[in-house]
Order: structure tokens, then sequence, then C-alpha cells
């Protein structure tokens, strides 16, 4: 009773419901769903990152020599090299044109003002802005009309992908495209949002479709070659692009690939993170060579690694007391680090709420509704910024620039990209200098720019970048969180600064402070660590920020973590993808594999009709069945004239006798021990294993010792209470699994043979034959049935997985998890000690949703 805790208040208000799941008594109304609940959803599909190790798989291997396995490794090598030279390429795309786009935006505009600001037409230069911000905006809103999933960063769908959860069209080429324009014209259109999310999207687009030779979208396109195409080796590829994204995106090789390793990737091996490496190298490489050779005309200067670049954090020459940082201003860090998680927790609080009215309110009805909400935004954040601009910025001096960092990722000068609206020539306007620029130009500013910004400038600009940026993640456009985050975290810290320095009198340099202030609030937002740090470091190359950078990252997390989750799980959630977290709790070690396996099965036989196939095929939605054959004790009366049902029955036997024969061996080994005991007992088995005559009898005695599939279960604890007492221990001796689509593809190519025929005579398919029509294989729904006669027999012993994972009805719930998490699985057959499957385990049933219902009608139970 101890463990039900809030159970007991259900037990008595239940009473004839005590065995009622959560879910039942919902249904029932005798208790309420919170609103705020969004369980995983069951419609989403897992991956097959297990192998089939079935007979042409075998095939393969057997093929394989040590020369054909090194050629298959240079294609491997080749193909990161190829993902991470292509990853670079699209950053450059991305980047060349939203530095078009806002160039043209931001003279065009900048020029109105100056011209405006003594004739007093400055509504036509509102209107102008209006017109660039959201005709670009409705152009990236209407590519995500075209494919639905290229909204936001897609960080949560690759998170979820390589989790092993199927999310339809999220690394399709189409989606590819309408990410990398989309995002363009999302940026350009001055929306609060970055590129760099999306082009971690875009990098796991390609390394998914790269090493494919083929594609769904444009169907000409296809090779030959069928050797990488499993969810397996797609998922490799896919941690691949994604950390070349984050290379791309911050010019961050290392921190990219700690990124895929930390945030990304549920599955990794050490052979894959050299792989990956290389891959964030060639992407980084490939996208500074071109972008150093455009705009700075020196081919191979290598001066600009990433889209995002902080710049070199550099006292001024001469200046001997200046320093970056002491040990005095870690204890400001900390304190900024609470502040920073506190409000990360707010901002994904706020978040969260805003998704959720969109998910009730705007998801429901018509897409243009979408469109009207992303144009809305824009509107708001245009009328913002020039309304800010014009009216709250403050008229600053400007100091002669320094002889450091005076270069931003352009060939213009830092002071170049200040803003002087209304001010004489030696001023200019804060807020217009923060707000009328691209923002990867605001941060430069706020890291190395030697004239103050005022405390009421930044507290504002902190505010309205704040709101604008919560509610525009989430919109239906393209859009990435770590820049805007930067940014709003960057005039924290700047603030931070203001008031030490000028306030307080105290020396210290106001880039550093503005810097841990970043870091403080993107890490109370996405609760990163590791990667986050080692990005952060690789963009400013400078190692001794490295301590602060850390420590503010952690004290940001903990902080953050005492109130919500970071971003981008908030939005797995609310989408309902049954991720799997590293490990379960502690108490749900109460549960075992019986509690939570799913028991009514849906199996076939080794041997099966035509008929009956199409009809399980066609009346479920399982995608994997295991292959049984029945306990029968009246099987010589089965097998007479019946071709099929002898078939089954043979394999079973010769099944059962291997194993026999297994053991006489390990019985004979057990004779040579000294140990009379282990003598003993190997004649009392096979006295008891031994048939009386040759194999006849041998399957019977090992029925009759049979033990039931749940030794310690009651029938008041059984899974369903309708169950018989025959259905509760249906004895089907388990053989393998076998997947739908392998069952639909061995129908449409007409696998099977007739019953007067031996299962000899079926046709064989190849390895590649069998893996053809990935990833999308055909549906049953597809198949003739008029070409098919339904009497013919189906052998599907050569083409399933004959030794798949399996757990006992006994193993903790622990240990199921730790095993279905670590390899990869999709289906986890629960066999009890005689090899009889009992039930089966399933993605949805170990999230953690499912396993706290469970929990609960276990201690109601008890």
């Amino acid at each position: 009773m101890a463990c039900c805790g809030n159970c007991f208040c259900c037990q008595c208000c239940c009473r004839e419901g005590e065995t009622r799941t959560p879910e039942e008594l919902a249904i029932l109304g005798e208790i309420q769903v919170e609103e705020d609940e969004i369980l995983p959803r069951k419609d989403y599909e897992s991956l097959d990152y297990d192998r089939c190790i079935s007979e042409p798989y075998m095939e393969i291997l057997e093929g394989m020599n040590s020369k054909k396995t090194k050629k298959y490794e240079a294609v491997r090598w080749m193909l990161m090299f190829a993902i991470g030279v292509t990853v670079g390429l699209v950053g450059l795309f991305v980047d060349f044109f939203v530095r078009l786009f806002s160039q043209i935006k931001f003279t065009l505009v900048g020029d109105s003002i100056e011209k405006c600001s003594d004739k007093g037409c400055l509504p036509l230069s509102l209107l102008e802005l209006l017109a660039f911000n959201m005709t670009f905006v409705f152009i990236a809103s209407v590519l995500v009309l075209i494919e639905p999933v290229a909204a936001g960063s897609g960080i949560p769908e690759i998170k979820s992908y390589l989790n092993g959860v199927k999310i339809p069209g999220i690394v399709r080429l189409r989606t590819f495209l309408c990410k990398a324009a989309g995002v363009l014209f999302s940026v350009a259109g001055g929306l609060f949002v970055g590129k760099e999310g999306p082009m971690i999207h875009s990098g796991a687009i390609v390394g998914a479709g790269l090493p494919q030779f083929q594609s769904i979208t444009f169907k000409r396109i296809k090779f030959d070659f069928p050797y990488f195409r499993s969810d397996r080796d797609k998922r490799d590829f896919v941690s691949a692009g994604a950390a070349a994204g984050v290379a791309a995106a911050f010019g961050a090789p290392i921190g990219g690939t700690l990124f895929s390793l930390e945030e990304g990737c549920s599955f990794w091996n050490q052979g894959l993170t050299w792989k990956v490496l290389f891959c964030s190298m060639s992407a980084t490489f490939t996208l500074n060579f071109f972008r150093s050779g455009i705009n700075f005309n020196k081919w191979g200067s290598f001066q600009l690694p990433g889209l995002l670049n902080f710049g070199e954090f550099k006292c001024s020459d001469g200046d001997k007391n200046c320093h970056l940082w002491t040990a005095v201003d870690l204890a400001f860090f900390v304190l900024m680090g609470v502040v920073g998680g506190l409000l990360g927790a707010l901002f994904n609080c706020m978040n969260k709420s805003l998704a959720k009215y969109r998910i009730r309110h705007i998801h429901p009805k018509a897409k243009f509704i979408r469109v009207l909400e992303s144009l809305l935004v824009a509107m708001v954040t245009t009328v913002v910024i020039f309304a800010a601009s014009i009216l709250l910025g403050e008229c600053r001096e400007l100091s002669s620039p320094t002889t450091h960092n005076t270069t931003l990722s352009g060939s213009e000068d830092i002071n170049s990209t200040i803003r002087q609206f209304f001010c004489t020539n030696k001023t200019y306007n804060d807020m217009a200098t923060l707000f009328f620029n691209p923002q990867e130009a605001a941060i430069h500013q706020l890291f190395h720019q030697d004239g103050t910004f005022s405390p009421v400038t930044l507290s504002v600009f902190f505010l309205l970048y704040f709101l604008l940026a919560c509610w525009t993640y989430g919109l239906s456009v393209p859009s990435g969180l770590f820049v805007p985050s930067l940014l709003c975290g960057a005039a924290f810290g700047r603030l931070v600064a203001n008031i030490l320095k000028v306030k307080l009198g105290m020396d210290i340099y106001s880039g550093t402070f503005a810097l841990i202030g970043a870091a403080a609030f993107l890490g109370g937002v996405v609760r990163m660590t590791i990667s986050l740090t080692v990005i952060l470091i690789e963009s400013t190359n400078e190692i001794t920020y490295g301590l602060p950078i850390m420590i503010t990252l952690m004290v940001a997390k903990w902080t953050g973590d005492f109130f919500n989750k970071g971003i981008y799980d908030i939005h797995i959630e609310l989408r309902g993808v049954p991720l799997l977290e590293w490990e379960t709790e502690a108490e749900m070690d109460k549960l075992t594999a019986s509690d939570i396996m799913e028991p009514n099965l849906t199996y076939v036989y080794p041997h099966t009709r035509v008929q009956s196939l199409v009809s399980i095929l066609r009346t479920t939605v399982y995608h994997a069945f295991p292959v049984v054959t029945e306990n029968r004790q009246n099987e010589r009366d089965f097998m007479k004239g019946n071709i099929l049902v002898s078939n089954n029955i043979h394999f079973k036997k010769s099944s059962v006798v291997s194993r026999a024969g297994e053991q006489r061996r390990r019985c004979q080994s057990m004779k040579s021990y000294p140990s009379s005991e282990l003598r003993n007992v190997c004649d009392e088995q096979n006295a008891a294993v031994e048939p009386a005559e040759e194999g006849e009898d041998l399957l019977q005695q090992m029925l009759e010792r049979r033990y039931a599939p749940y030794p310690n279960l009651y029938p008041d604890q059984s899974p369903s209470e309708e169950w018989t007492m025959e259905e509760r221990f249906r004895p089907l001796t388990f053989h393998g699994l076998i997947l739908r689509s392998q069952l639909v593809n061995l129908l449409i190519r007409g696998v099977c043979y007739a019953e007067n025929q031996s299962s000899a005579a079926q046709p064989r398919l190849s390895y590649e034959e069998m893996t053809e029509d990935y990833p999308r294989y055909p549906d049953i729904h597809d198949l003739d049935l008029a070409l098919l006669n339904p009497r013919m027999i189906v052998d599907v012993t050569p083409y399933m997985n004959p030794c798949p994972y399996t757990v006992s009805p006994n193993t903790h719930i622990s240990q199921v998890f730790n095993l279905f998490r670590t390899m990869g699985l999709r289906h986890l057959p629960v066999v009890n000690a005689v090899g009889e499957i009992v039930g089966i385990i399933t993605r949805h049933n170990l999230t953690h949703e499912f396993l706290v219902a469970k929990l609960r009608q276990h201690c109601i139970t008890i």
C-alpha cells in the first residue's frame, strides 16, 4: 500500500472499477483528464534499427570478403565528405541570399528614413518596411503550406527521428527545398528567427538522402546502389548531416559532433565519431573557403568559418589594465546563470502555452489561417521595430574605432553598421543600431562596440525581443532559435555590464558579460551543456572563456530544470511523439514485462496460406508478427491429410529436436567434471528428455513439463478479465519475427508454393530484392488479388528474423527499457522459460505516460 500514494483515493472512489486503468476511468467519466496533458500519439511508427538476420542477409555476409568490406567503408567515407561539402554549399546559398535581401531592404528603408526625417513622411518609410517584411514572410509561410514539416527549426523532429520515431516527410527532398528557401525569406522578412536551427535540419536531410542514390520527389533520380538503404545506416548519415549543419552554422566542427552526440543521437558507436567529425570538418571548410573568397576576394584565406562568428575578444592595444575576466567575475557569472535559467524557464513556459493555443484553435482551422498569423506577427514586429527605433532610441557618442574586432562577417567595419537616425554626425541611435541591422550585426555590436548602450535602451530591447521571439517561435515558417536567444541574452549581459561598469565603477570587459549573458539565456532555453560550451568556445576562438561558459551553462540548466524541460523537449511532447528518455525512474521496477506487454497477439505460422496472410494484413495495423507454432496434444490427427499443418508441425519438431540435441551434447560435456552431483543431474535430464522412440514423443514430453506463461500472476491480476483460462495460457512456440513490409513484398512478388509441392519449390528472393522499395514499401491494398491463388502456401522462415532479442515475463522494467533503448528495437517479444511467446512490447508500452498508468493500475490491484 505504501507504493500507491494517491492511488488509495482512487481505490476508495472506484469500488467496482478498482482494476480499471486511468484511461478507462476517464472514458467512463469517473476521473478528469488534465487539460494540459498531451498523451503520446499511437500513430507514430518506429524505425527498424535492429538488423533482420534472415537468410538473404546471411547470404550477403557470406559473399563479403575483406576487399569488399574495405570498398564499402571507403564509399562510406566518401559519402561523409560529400554530405559535408553539400551542407557547406547549402549554408553558402542561404547566407548569400539572406545578406542580399537584408542589404537591399535596410538600404532602401534607411535612405527613406533619412529623407523623411526632414520632410515628415515617416509613415511612407514604415509602409516600405512593411511591404518588404510581409512579402518575404508570406513567401516563407506559403512554402510551409506546401510541406508542413518544414516549419520550425526541425531540431525536435530530427531528435525524434534519431531516437527511433518515424515522422512522415521529415527527411524528404521536398522538405529540404521548402526549408532552405523558406528560412532565408523568414530571416530576411525581419522575424526574430535564426537560420542556424534550419541548417541542422537541412544537413540531416542531406545526410539521409544523398547515400540513398534515389529520390521519391524526383523519381528519375535512381541508381542501383542498395547497400545503405536501411534505417540503421540512414540513422548514421542523418547524425553526420545534423553535425555538419551545426558546424556550418557556427564554424564549430567539434561542437557539431558533440551536438549530434549529446542532443541528437540516442544511439552512438565509437566508429561513427570519427566519420561525423570528418563530415563536420568538410562542411566548415567548404563554407569557409567560399565565403572568404566571395566576401574578401581571397580564396583559400579561411577567415569566415561559419554563418555566425562572434569575432575575436581582445583588449585594446596598450591597455595594460584591461582583462577579459577575473576570478571575481565568476560570482557574477553564476548569478547571471541563475537569472538566465529563470528567464529561459519563463520563455519555455510562455511558448508552451502559445503552442497549445495554436494546436487547439489555429491548426484545426483552414491552412490560410496559419499564413494570416505569420503575417500578423510580421506586421506587429515591423511596427515595434520602427516605433522603438524612432521613439525610444537615445543618441550616444560614437567612439573612435579600435584596431581590433572591426571586421564583421563581410568586409564592412563594425562602425559601418551603426544607425544615426535623428542624431547628429558624431552620435548614433543605439536602439536603431540594434533593431535596424541583421541579427548577427546586432550581436557584434553588443559584443564589440566600444560605445555604450543606455540601460533603458537595453532593457526595452530585451523585453521587446523576449516577447516577440517567444511569439514567433512556433509559427508556420522555418525558424531557428539560437540567434534570437543569443541576441536576447547578449542584451541582458550588456545591461549587467553597464550597471557594474557605469553605476558601480568596476573595471570589467563589457563584451565578456555580453557573451556570458548570451550563453546563460540560450542555455536556459535549450538546456544544452557540453556541445553548447564547445560551440561558443569555437565561435569566439578564445579558450580562456571555457570555464566561465561551462559554469554559466551548468547553472542555467540546473535552474531551468527546476521548472520545466528544454524548449525542444517541450515541443516533442506537444507533438505527442513517443520519445524514450535515457532511463526510467527507479519506481517503475515495481512492474515487470508481463505488466506492460500486449498479450493479444496476431501471429503467423511458418507455412501460411496466402488467403490467411492477406486477411491478417488487411485487418490489422501491426508492423511485425510473431512466427509461431501451436502446441497441440492431438498433432497426429492434424497431420493426417493436411500438408500445411504437417509442414508447420515438422518445422516445430525439428526446432525442438535441435534444442534437445544441444542439451544432450551439454550433458555429455558435463560428465567430464569430477563432481558426482553434476553427473547425476545430467543422467536425470537424459532420462527425462530422451524419447522412447526415434523423436516420436519428444515434443509431447516437453509440453508436459511446460510452465505457465505468468508464473507469479494470479487470475485476478491478468491483463484482461474477459480472458478464458485457455486464452490466458495459450501455448505458442516462438520461432521468430516477420515484418509487415516483408510479408507484403513476398505476396506481391508471388513467393509461394502449391500444396502438392515441397517448400523447396518456393522462389527465393535476394537481399537486394527484399530492400528494393525502401523506404516506401508497397501497401497491402496495392496487391492485386486476382493474380494470387488463395490456396497457395508461403514459407516465411527464410525471411523472418529467427533470433530477435527477447525477455522473460518476469524481467523488471529497467532491464526491459535498457535493452529496448540501447539496441534500438522496434518490437520486443516476451517469451517464457520453454520458448512460448506470451506477449510483445513496443515503443508505446515504454513511454513514461504508459508506465505511469500501469503503475497506478498495479497499485490499485495490490
